[in-house]
């Protein structure tokens, strides 16, 4: 997966609400439509833009299916984050220095 596909899937904010809601552990459709002002088909839509992403992953109990996170799934997100948390400490740096020499 790439960040991209991670960002555009997190992007939507009723996709983050059900991602969200998914934090506290498995969940089925119907709980997780329980307070969203959407369709049944419409969450299972928003969930099937989460698993393409790899963020989502689903078990069949009979019937029912349900969801869960797949903590790998942010895994390309998080390496991305890292890039750039080595980055911006010496931007930072030298950006104050460049503002403290315009004080002076």
């Amino acid at each position: 997966m790439l960040e991209s596909d991670i960002f555009r899937a997190l992007g939507d904010p009723t996709r983050r609400a059900v991602y969200e809601r998914l934090s506290g552990g498995e969940r089925s459709v119907t709980e997780l439509r329980a307070g969203l002002p959407i369709s049944q088909p419409a969450v299972s839509q928003h969930l099937a833009a989460l698993k393409a992403a790899g963020l989502v992953g689903e078990r069949r109990e009979g019937r029912k299916v349900f969801y869960r996170i797949e903590p790998a799934g942010l895994a390309p997100l998080l390496d991305w984050l890292d890039r750039y948390r080595a980055f911006w400490p010496a931007r930072i740096e030298r950006l104050k220095d460049l503002l403290k020499d315009m004080d002076q």
